[in-house]
């Protein structure tokens, strides 16, 4: 609201109620806004902390599931890990099996034609 706008209102209050009655209206209306603030103070404070319990299991919740997810992870890791380590090993075995067994042939292929 504008001055002008303020200035309209407080003269039809005088007209409508006079000089003497003025006072008692504004003390009257202060009063019920406080009431009124207070209430939605008291609304918001009692909401605040009927919720208070919801979040905080919902935050339990979520770290529950944030630390499970982690440790799955970190088992399915563990085990790739532990996989692929032990194909790379057998794979390397069959590789110097094989490289071992070629060289068996050869030798003996040598000795067949040198004789």
């Amino acid at each position: 609201m504008s001055g002008p706008e303020i200035l309209v209102i407080i003269i039809v209050a005088l007209l409508l109620f006079g000089a003497d009655k003025l006072p008692d209206i504004a003390k009257t209306l202060g009063k019920g806004m406080r009431d009124f603030k207070k209430a939605t103070d008291e609304i918001r404070n009692e909401l605040e902390t009927s919720t208070r319990d919801i979040r905080n299991d919902i935050n339990d919740v979520s770290n529950t599931i944030k630390k499970d997810v982690t440790d799955l992870s970190e088992n399915i890791t563990k085990d790739v890990n532990e996989v692929a380590d032990n194909i790379t090993k057998d794979v390397n075995e069959t590789a110097e099996n094989l490289k071992k067994d070629v060289n068996d042939i050869n030798d003996s292929y040598k000795y067949d034609y040198t004789d």
